[in-house]
């Protein structure tokens, strides 16, 4: 069976409405949770970039069972020690409740730093590189490297006994293929039911194991006329698959290559309906591809009535589960 859990979106919500979100999911049965960590939103009419990490130590603590995890992108913004120490800290507090999933990032969150974006394979190396650090610190070893990271004698002190699975971030085959060599499961976000089919055959053909996630954007409404006028005002500039959404760096960047998108292009990329049951059948599809984890991301900034009517009336509809005592399933 899948765990249907709650996307909870920093660029979207103000994070102290976000915290009172994930304990309402919770309560109205979503059995899992993740959050974006951006620097940046999407567009400036999304208008929040709450810091993810401090969010999350607020909302394990402010749930009783669900676990968490967090898409972050090593490198550049972030320095894999300082990552490390951040997942080290969250799953000794609460152990079997935290995973991270890590990606090669996005220039508008990235580029903060002033230094130079690097090309795509550049990224991957380096994420790779930052991979191998994360893990060994987590397993307790004091590491030295110098290549497109440096690091000097890090060693973490504070460590939790399980080291927590790090899942791999892909939005192609190939991408899905290289995780497949170091990721102990994989995340994804929806795209055609094909798309998805061939992501999921190209991990596991290569080997990968542990958990498909699976984030979903949706928008829903009481009339569908709304559920589509809210998924075109805040998700149109997410149409915009790679390069692009690697590569722009800023929200008014992505709200000018955006401004002519249609509604119909919207929905290729949101599942847009007034009709709860649709909604159950796209989820349950998403399952039969074999998804073990599927996050809800509701596309509105006001997240109670989404929460209130998928708790009462879709997850009643899916075999719904909760994860597996330890999320640790599956880590190398």
């Amino acid at each position: 069976m899948t765990v249907y859990g709650f996307h909870a979106s920093h660029e979207q919500v103000p994070p102290a409405d976000l915290l009172a979100a994930v304990v309402r999911a919770e309560g109205a049965g979503f059995t899992a949770a993740m959050c974006s960590d951006h620097f940046s939103p999407w567009s400036v009419r999304q208008g929040e970039s709450g810091f993810a990490w401090s969010w999350l130590g607020a909302a394990l603590q402010a749930t009783d069972r669900i676990p968490f995890g967090v898409v972050n992108a090593p490198g550049q913004r972030y320095h894999p020690a300082i990552v490390a120490q951040a997942i080290g800290s969250l799953a000794a507090m609460y152990p079997g409740r935290f995973w991270a999933a890590l990606g090669s990032g996005e220039a508008s969150n990235e580029h903060i730093t002033g230094d130079r974006w690097p090309r795509k394979d550049v990224r991957n190396a380096r994420l790779r590189e930052c991979v191998d650090i994360i893990r060994a610190l987590l397993r307790g070893e004091e590491v030295s490297h110098d290549g497109l990271v440096t690091v000097d004698r890090a060693r973490l002190w504070t460590r939790p006994e399980t080291v927590p699975p790090l899942v791999g971030a892909a939005c192609s085959e190939a991408t899905a293929r290289w995780c497949a060599e170091w990721a102990d499961g994989l995340i994804t976000v929806n795209a055609p039911r094909e798309t998805l089919r061939r992501i999921v055959e190209a991990y596991r053909s290569a080997g990968g194991v542990g958990r498909l996630h699976l984030q979903v954007h949706l928008s829903w409404a009481p009339d569908l006329e709304s559920a589509q006028e809210l998924a075109h005002d805040q998700w149109r500039t997410n149409v915009h698959g790679p390069p692009a959404s690697w590569d722009l760096d800023s929200a008014e960047l992505f709200d000018n290559v955006s401004e002519h998108v249609s509604a119909d292009r919207v929905a290729e990329s949101v599942n847009i309906s007034n009709d709860l049951g649709r909604h159950a059948a796209w989820l349950q599809e998403y399952a039969d591809l074999g998804f073990d984890t599927v996050m809800l991301h509701h596309v509105g900034k006001e997240q109670n009535a989404f929460i209130d009517a998928f708790g009462a009336k879709v997850l009643p509809q899916l075999d719904v589960t909760r994860p597996p005592a330890a999320v640790a399933e599956g880590v190398r």
